[in-house]
């Protein structure tokens, strides 16, 4: 196994430094997962408490939940997938962007993993927030009975304010992010030790035996079950998702030295709870705490739910702008929040996007124990995807034999589509809101890759070579455009053609200025590109040179500065004497384009909505000149 080198780019050999990483990745990484206590149990319990609870029942549930944190998330996530980054970056896109390097025939059918993984993490991001702001504000019920009437009130307010102060950044909050978590991780393992005694026979747990004798006798009931025990791994991507955030070795550390045992104590201490007080089964979770701790806790919950909403949040901010980096959405407004921290970024339209649904699912379902049948297809989902995209990248990257590759993830992949399985019989009550979210997400990525594919391979069609163009200006030099001082830049995405607004501007201005560039800006399949490597300059003729311009798809493709850096290379120009020319596209659907006319139109409607190519690069507002043409799509 090759090591991370996102790892090796922290100072974590400092054990300080290593400390404060590990604590910061608490917050951020594992805010999700250190929720799950407040629902999962709960839930599980549900199924098989209507009848009487069974005390090999209980152990078999906290042997399942045990048993399921050890095999995907300290297995698969912290020993395994964090290994397989992409130059320190991890997440499905990132391994997508990873594999396309080398996937030949299998593009399609990687793309479409990769597509699938991103859309059911957005739908994760969508229910995450609402499930866990309802399941903490509930337990203000305990405190009194007079809060039942408030509680989606209040969560609506919370989730309000929580939207509405992204576009403020991150930077200031998530100093406090890494402590809280990790008081209440505390939290969560004092009150499990402290009820791990009312019924010590919960310590057989740790046998998995219990949990295949639950499995085995418990038959459609079991897969049932299965569906609620997946909720106690929910944010287990987070832990790949946020590998550049922190380094490897920091996520490892803070799982096995606070994040599992906590996790661990607070299962077997619900389960022992329930054992010894059966009718605690109501909200365990709760019921583990005195009655004079019971606010402090229910605020400390909310707190920590809270952190882990801005957590899938910031992490839908960042698979966006992944996603758009590598063509599978349109252009969109990104902003930073940080002027040293590159990977906090805000983006009205997902944001305004997220804010609608997560509203929706609350005033849909109104409560946890209703929400919570909607959770898990999502993230089961997502993990399958991750595991078929780990086969390939054990398979092209590492250059295993693919029936070593198969031996290796094919239990673990069986495991996980038992866990999609289970959660798939919820479909009717609630499961098929991720599923239509997915779905939705997926076809538009579906759409805006292929309408571009098809808008590209129209447009060549009438495009002329770069080549032949300028050779056919220095033959018919007596008929020439008149040359203009300054120089030109012109934005196109295929360098070996003549942009359109250059041939539009020689066609209907005559005029052609002394310089002239044509730039491309393409995305590495590397989060950033070291600035040696960001361009490379070609020259064309005496007037016309190729600027080849990359960035990194973590990176904000900010034109203005990097042609400030090309002017430090030594590149001769004038930025307050440059203009920037774009091609405006007006496109208008036809049936027989190659795609249904729906999808036309949605194409077109996307393409409305991308953020203006000016802003999006970075282009001084008064020195762009657009020239629009129509196109048939």
């Amino acid at each position: 196994m090759h090591a991370s080198t996102g790892s090796a780019a922290h100072p974590e050999s400092r054990p300080r430094a290593m400390f404060l990483l590990a604590l910061g990745s608490v917050g951020v990484v594992y805010g999700d997962i250190g929720t799950s206590p407040l629902y999962a149990f709960r839930e599980a319990l549900r199924p098989v408490s209507g009848d009487g609870l069974v005390r090999e029942e209980v152990i078999g549930l906290i042997s399942l939940m045990i048993w399921t944190l050890t095999i995907i998330v300290t297995i698969k996530y912290v020993l395994f997938l964090l290994r397989a980054d992409n130059h320190g970056e991890g997440g499905t896109l990132s391994l997508l962007a990873l594999l396309m390097k080398t996937a030949g025939k299998h593009a399609p059918i990687l793309f479409f993993m990769g597509a699938a993984g991103a859309a059911l993490f957005i739908g994760d991001a969508m229910i995450t927030p609402a499930l866990s702001v309802l399941s903490a504000v509930e337990g203000l019920t305990l405190v009194t009975p007079a809060f039942g009437d408030y509680v989606v009130p209040i969560s609506v307010v919370i989730l309000v304010l929580l939207f509405a102060v992204q576009s403020l950044g991150t930077a200031a909050v998530s100093k406090f992010f890494g402590p809280i978590t990790a008081i209440w991780f505390i939290v969560l393992g004092l009150g499990g030790i402290t009820h791990i005694s009312d019924d010590l026979g919960i310590l057989a747990a740790f046998n998995p035996y219990y949990a295949v004798h639950f499995m085995a006798t418990e038959g459609y009931l079991g897969l049932v079950v299965l569906g609620a025990v997946f909720l106690t791994v929910t944010g287990a991507e987070a832990l790949y998702a946020d590998l550049g955030h922190f380094g490897r070795r920091p996520i490892q550390w803070a799982w096995f030295c606070l994040v599992f045992p906590a996790l661990t104590l607070n299962y077997l201490g619900q389960g022992a709870l329930v054992l010894a007080r059966p009718e605690t089964v109501s909200n365990p979770f709760f019921l583990m705490f005195p009655n004079w701790a019971l606010l402090p806790v229910v605020i400390l919950a909310t707190a920590a739910t809270i952190i882990a909403s801005q957590a899938v949040i910031t992490g839908a901010f960042s698979l966006t702008r992944q996603a758009i980096h590598l063509g599978f959405l349109p252009r969109m407004e990104i902003f930073h929040t940080s002027e040293t921290q590159t990977g906090q970024i805000y983006l009205p339209a997902v944001n305004t996007v997220l804010l609608l649904g997560v509203m929706l699912l609350v005033f849909l379902f109104g409560s946890s124990e209703s929400l919570a049948t909607a959770y898990g297809i999502s993230v089961t989902g997502a993990m399958v995807v991750t595991t078929v995209l780990a086969f390939e990248f054990l398979r092209a990257r590492w250059h295993w034999k693919p029936l070593t590759a198969a031996m290796i993830l094919l239990p673990l992949f069986l495991l996980e589509l038992t866990f999609l399985g289970a959660n798939l019989l919820k479909i009717h009550d609630g499961g098929y809101v991720p599923v239509a979210i997915a779905a939705g997400v997926v076809v538009i990525m579906w759409t805006w890759t292929r309408g571009t594919r098809i808008l590209r391979e129209k447009t060549r069609r009438i495009e002329v070579p770069m080549s032949a163009f300028v050779k056919s200006l220095e033959k018919h030099s007596t008929h020439a455009p008149v040359q203009v001082p300054g120089t030109a830049i012109f934005l196109t995405s295929d360098p070996d053609f003549a942009p359109a607004a250059l041939l539009h501007n020689i066609k209907h201005n005559h005029v052609l200025h002394e310089q002239n560039f044509v730039l491309t800006i393409t995305t590495a399949n590397k989060p950033r590109v070291a600035p040696a490597d960001r361009f490379t300059v070609e020259r064309i003729s005496e007037r016309f040179s190729r600027i080849e311009m990359r960035f990194g798809f973590m990176e904000t493709q900010n034109v203005s500065q990097a042609l400030g850096v090309m002017r430090k290379a030594g590149h001769k120009f004038d930025i307050m004497s440059t203009s920037f020319y774009l091609g405006r596209r007006k496109l208008v659907p036809d049936a027989q384009s190659g795609m249904p006319m729906w999808q036309d139109r949605l194409f077109i409607a996307l393409a409305d909505l991308a953020t203006d190519p000016s802003d999006y690069f970075r282009l001084p507002t008064n020195r762009v000149v657009e020239l629009g043409s129509h196109v048939v799509i």
